[in-house]
């Protein structure tokens, strides 16, 4: 039986990406995403919850990624997330032992085009991802271009 870890997401940062870097200079790009999600709470309505999520994203072959990251997005910015789950544990300086789950990106896609409403910042958003493959081309429709309704049997499978 085979094993798989892989996280699919969709959400706006929390805030701007933080990068750094390693003793041997490899970049690293820590940031988080809200996502939402529709649930029946306790009194049984329907209700939107928030998950957070810890992406931490690395130089992936010749696409440095972390850099791109931290160069072209910013807070409130929609994002598409791919990666994989990890959890880490370590002792802090006071001795607590402590544990920390993320996503370790292997590909960020920018899903709104520069200066867009939703928050890019303003900066000069690339509206595919950094080096992706090719079916990064399929177009994103805008906020205001998204289909309201969609007839099942439009639908072609």
């Amino acid at each position: 039986m085979s094993n798989l870890n892989k996280a699919l997401l969709i959400g706006r940062l929390t805030k701007d990406p933080e990068m750094r870097y390693t003793p041997s200079g490899t970049a690293v790009t820590n940031f988080s995403i809200a996502t939402n999600r529709w649930s029946t709470g306790p009194d049984g309505e329907k209700k939107e919850f928030t998950d957070y999520h810890n992406i931490v994203a690395y130089p992936i072959g010749k696409r440095n990624l972390a850099e791109t990251v931290a160069q072209y997005t910013r807070k409130g910015a929609l994002v598409y997330v791919e990666g994989r789950i990890q959890t880490r544990s370590w002792e802090g300086q006071d001795g607590q032992k402590r544990r920390v789950t993320e996503i370790i990106a292997n590909d960020v896609q920018f899903l709104e085009p520069r200066g867009s409403a939703g928050g890019g910042g303003g900066a000069a958003v690339p509206t595919r991802s950094a080096g992706g493959p090719a079916h990064d081309d399929i177009p994103v429709p805008a906020p205001d271009d998204a289909p309201r309704d969609v007839d099942p049997d439009d639908i072609p499978f």
